[in-house]
C-alpha cells in the first residue's frame, strides 16, 4: 500500500479547505494509506475530514504558525513570536515594492523564519508522495521524507505579490505542481517559467451529490428573502472583492432594485466590510450571514450567485452554485474563462464597478436569460472525481 502525507494549515471554511476533503474522499483507502497533517486543529470543516484517513496530532510548534502573536507569547514560544515578528518586518518591507498588489511573500517569509523552531517530520518514515496542499510551501520541502513531493497551486500568481527570487527554490524543492485550471497555470508561469516541465493541471474534484445532498438538509426561506436575492461566499478579503459586493448593491438600488437583497457567507476582515455596508447605506440591502458550515442551502435559495472576486484560481463555490443549477456572475479577472463558459453556464461581468452594476441590472431584469443559464447548469454533468487519476499517475 503506497503512503501519501498531505499538509495544510487549517480547516477553516474556504474553497482549498473543500477542495481537500474533495480530494481525501476520491483517494482509494486500499490502495493508499494517507496521513493527514492540519497545523492547527480548527474549523468548521475538521469533522468532515473522512474517517478513512489517518489524522495526524496537532504539534504545538506547527500550530503556532498562525494562532495570534499574543497567544504565542503567552504560551513562552518566544523563538516562534520573535521570528514571525522579523518576517512581519521583511514582508511589509519588500511589499512597498509591489504597486498596489496584494502581498503574498508574508507567507513564505513567515514559513522561513519559524522553520528552525518547527521539529523534523522525517520520524513519520519515508511516503510515497508528500503533497503541500496550500501554502507556504516551504514546510513539506523541508520537514518531510517522500520520494515524490508535490505543492499545489490555489491562486492566479500573475494578480498576487510575491518575491520570486526567494520562492523560486521552494518550488524547485517540488516533483510536480498541480495548478487547478489552464489560466492559473498560465498566471503561475508568468512568474515562473522555468517550471513549465513540472506543471500538471488538476481541477478541484466536487462531488455534486453531496453538494446537493447538503442543500436539501435545511429550509433558509426564512432567513433569505428579496427580489432580487443575490449570493456570495467566500472569505471576507481583498482578494474576494466582498467590498466591491456592497458598492455593487448600492448601484442597483440606486438603479431601481429597491427590494434587493444580498447575502455574504464567510468570515475575515468583517470590520471593514460593516464599515463599507453602513458608509454605502446598505444595511436593509447586504446581509452578513457570517459562517456557515453549510453555505449550499443558501446558495440555492439565491436567484443569482455572484462572484466580484479581484482575481482567483479556481473558485470551488461557482462549481457549488453551477451544481444546484443557479445562474452564476463572475467579474472578469485573469482566470474567469476558466469557471464558466461565458453566456452559457454563466456570465462574465465586467471588472469595473460601474460596467458591472448595468450587467447584473440587466442580467436581473431578463428571467428567459436567467432561467437559460440555470438550465444550461442543471443539464451538465459537473462531477470530476476521476481528475484523482491524474494523482496516481505521479505516485
Amino acid at each position: 500500500m503506497k503512503r501519501i502525507f498531505i499538509a495544510i494549515q487549517y480547516m477553516e471554511l474556504g474553497g482549498a479547505e473543500r477542495a481537500l476533503l474533495g480530494l481525501l474522499d476520491a483517494l482509494d483507502a486500499s490502495r493508499f494509506q494517507v496521513d493527514l497533517f492540519v497545523y492547527r486543529h480548527s474549523g468548521e470543516l475538521m469533522p468532515l475530514i473522512p474517517s478513512k484517513v489517518n489524522l495526524l496530532p496537532e504539534l504545538p510548534a506547527y500550530r503556532a504558525i498562525s494562532r495570534p502573536l499574543k497567544d504565542i507569547l503567552l504560551e513562552g514560544k518566544l523563538g516562534i513570536a520573535g521570528a514571525r515578528l522579523w518576517a512581519k518586518w521583511r514582508s511589509a518591507r519588500f511589499g512597498k515594492s509591489l504597486d498596489g498588489l496584494e502581498n503574498y511573500a508574508v507567507f513564505d517569509d513567515a514559513a522561513a523564519a519559524v522553520s528552525p523552531f518547527l521539529p523534523s517530520l522525517k520520524k513519520l518514515g519515508m511516503y510515497d508522495l508528500a503533497i503541500s496542499f496550500l501554502t507556504p510551501h516551504r514546510i513539506v520541502r523541508d520537514k518531510v521524507r517522500a520520494r515524490r513531493k508535490i505543492a499545489w497551486i490555489h491562486t492566479d500568481y500573475s494578480s498576487i505579490g510575491i518575491n520570486v527570487e526567494r520562492e523560486l527554490p521552494v518550488w524547485r524543492g517540488y516533483d510536480h505542481i498541480i495548478s487547478i485550471s489552464p489560466q492559473a497555470g498560465k498566471g503561475f508561469l508568468s512568474r515562473f517559467p522555468e517550471l513549465e516541465d513540472r506543471l500538471v493541471q488538476m481541477e478541484n474534484i466536487v462531488s455534486p451529490e453531496v453538494v446537493r445532498e447538503q442543500a436539501a438538509l435545511e429550509d433558509v426561506s426564512g432567513v433569505m428573502g428579496g427580489s432580487p436575492c443575490l449570493c456570495t461566499v467566500g472569505r471576507f478579503s481583498h482578494a474576494k472583492g466582498m467590498d466591491r459586493a456592497v458598492r455593487l448593491a448600492a448601484r442597483l438600488v440606486g438603479l431601481g432594485m429597491e427590494q434587493l437583497r444580498w447575502y455574504l457567507i464567510g468570515y475575515g476582515d468583517e470590520a471593514s466590510l460593516r464599515r463599507e455596508i453602513r458608509d454605502c447605506g446598505m444595511e436593509e440591502h447586504v446581509i452578513i450571514l457570517g459562517k456557515k458550515a453549510n453555505p449550499y442551502p443558501y446558495m440555492a435559495a439565491c436567484s443569482l450567485y455572484v462572484q466580484p472576486s479581484r482575481y482567483e484560481g479556481k473558485a470551488v463555490a461557482v462549481r457549488e452554485a453551477q451544481i444546484l443549477g443557479r445562474p452564476v456572475a463572475v467579474t472578469r479577472f485573469p482566470t474567469s474563462a476558466g469557471h464558466v463558459e461565458d453566456g452559457v453556464d454563466g456570465m462574465i461581468i465586467p471588472n469595473e464597478e460601474e460596467g458591472a452594476a448595468v450587467e447584473l441590472f440587466r442580467l436581473l431584469n431578463d428571467a428567459g436569460r436567467l432561467e437559460s443559464l440555470s438550465a444550461e447548469c442543471r443539464r451538465r454533468d459537473y462531477g470530476n472525481r476521476d481528475e484523482i487519476l491524474k494523482l496516481e499517475e505521479l505516485i
